[in-house]
């Protein structure tokens, strides 16, 4: 569909109750191109009254919601993958629009994001419990798993499709309404998403979507309602902790995916091609914008040089530029924030001594663009080692032996994700178990799948999200005492 039209066509209202409808107020914001910084449309600016609107409908439907068979939900979630899948070139290009990455990095976010819809349209259908006698002999036992109720899905800017998808799935699977809030800078594609469950046959109100640039006026009466039952949220380790003494007055079921400061960790016996190969997937994915990212690279000293030479020569082919642009390989980042941010990151560690090997510099001009950096010779007290970047950049750090490396990875108050790269088994196990994280991709750059447990520890978050571990999080366990 062309640009205009693709825009055109997307409801810039809220949705609740199946229906796209104003604000109260008939306030609205500006949606931007993180590319230019121009404004792509306007949308509806929800408000506490529309929160409330929004927790009526979730609440009205979930006892029938709940009550649906588990075939007929998992029909509507199969739907809704190959609505998805047909439409994956508008989805794309909506979300390189608001979000501002390649289009190539569009793509499969498209791609995995409407696996979750698939993977949980088969889970739905898996929903166990068990029936034993009791082992006393006097009685029966019988456990059964029963949804949590209507869940609020708080959601981030870096995978406007994705981050939705792998909430809404389980929560729809398990038989729960669902009300989205998405990030204020990339709201359109979670309407999108929207529209598309209207026309394959969700039924209203099970799903509403927020869009707001107020997400706390909005998310607090929501919280502090009795009626809804889980909070889910995708976002930083400070906001989470907000989040979690808002919903602790109301008990609710809570899972947060928090921030992340991923090791990559090159052992001396390490192919060290395949290990530069899996840095420019776990360092540039969405363009460094991904809570899974390659942060910091712990590199053994024998294999540094050429493990940074080589890097530096496959950055250096990283095209900036609009991420429409075919050609592009980088587009921009998210907005003026986050570009001082990475540019405030790089500045502090080469004020303390490191070498900037490539880029370290924001050509300036229209858009919140910046070129692949790589560092070298990164001291242990720069800032960079210890935050989440959230950009392209990469700082190299030597290390001598394998303690030295688990250490050196484990030095950080997050436990998302890591990876270790190695030619021994033995030693991948070894060190796999002795990192403190929730996911460890081993001689792989890229660890996200629908069908495995996503999540994290520490100041990581908690909960799991995606493989069979994921719906477990939106079903409550009842027990049942037979005679």
């Amino acid at each position: 569909m062309e640009i205009n039209s693709l825009i055109e066509s997307i409801p810039a209202k809220l949705w609740i109750g199946g229906r796209a409808v104003d604000a109260e107020n008939g306030a609205t914001f500006e949606v931007r191109d993180p590319s230019t910084g121009k404004a792509i449309t306007k949308v509806a600016d929800a408000s506490p009254a529309d929160a409330k609107k929004a927790i009526d409908a979730a609440s009205s439907a979930q006892k029938s919601w709940a009550k649906t068979p588990a075939r007929e939900r998992a029909e509507i979630l199969r739907a809704a993958f190959e609505k998805v899948t047909e439409r994956a070139d508008d989805v794309a290009t909506l979300m390189t629009l608001e979000m501002g990455k390649a289009l190539a990095e569009s793509k499969a976010e498209v791609k995995y994001g409407a696996e979750f819809f698939r993977w949980f349209a088969e889970e739905a259908v898996r929903i166990g419990g068990r029936y034993t006698p009791a082992p006393a002999g006097n009685g029966r036992i019988l456990v059964s798993k029963v949804p949590v109720g209507p869940v609020l899905a708080i959601t981030p800017w870096n995978f406007p499709l994705a981050m939705g998808t792998r909430k809404i799935g389980p929560a729809l699977a398990a038989g729960c309404t669902i009300i989205v809030k998405p990030a204020s800078e990339t709201p359109l594609t979670m309407l999108l998403l929207a529209q598309i469950f209207d026309e394959v046959g969700l039924p209203e109100g099970v799903l509403s979507v927020l869009t707001t640039s107020k997400s706390s006026a909005v998310s607090a009466p929501l919280l502090e309602d009795p009626r809804l039952r889980k909070l889910t949220f995708t976002g930083s380790t400070e906001v989470g902790r907000k989040l979690l003494e808002q919903s602790a007055g109301g008990l609710l079921r809570t899972s947060m995916e928090l921030g992340g400061n991923a090791p990559f960790v090159v052992f001396d016996d390490a192919d060290v091609d395949a290990a530069v190969d899996g840095a420019m997937l776990a360092k540039l994915r969405n363009g460094g914008e991904a809570c899974t990212a390659a942060n910091r690279f712990h590199v053994a000293n024998s294999v540094r040089e050429e493990f940074t030479s080589k890097l530096v020569e496959r950055m250096k082919e990283m095209k900036l530029g609009p991420g429409i642009d075919p050609d592009t390989k980088l587009g921009p980042l998210i907005n003026a924030d986050q570009l001082s941010k990475v540019q405030e990151l790089v500045d502090d560690a080469v004020a303390a001594g490191a070498t900037v090997a490539l880029g370290g510099k924001a050509p300036g001009g229209d858009g919140y663009f910046y070129p692949a950096t790589v560092l070298t010779d990164v001291p242990r007290s720069a800032r960079i080692l210890k935050e989440e970047v959230f950009g392209p950049v990469a700082p190299i750090v030597g290390f001598d032996t394998e303690e030295e490396g688990i250490d050196a990875a484990n030095n950080t108050e997050f436990g998302l994700a890591a990876y270790i790269y190695t030619q021994g088994l033995d030693r991948a196990l070894r060190v796999a178990d002795a990192i403190d994280s929730g996911m460890v991709g081993v001689n792989r750059g890229v660890i996200s799948d629908a069908a495995a447990p996503f999540g994290g520890v520490k100041a990581s978050g908690f909960g799991r999200e995606g493989g069979s571990e994921g719906i477990e999080e939106y079903l409550e366990t009842k027990y049942i005492a037979l005679t």
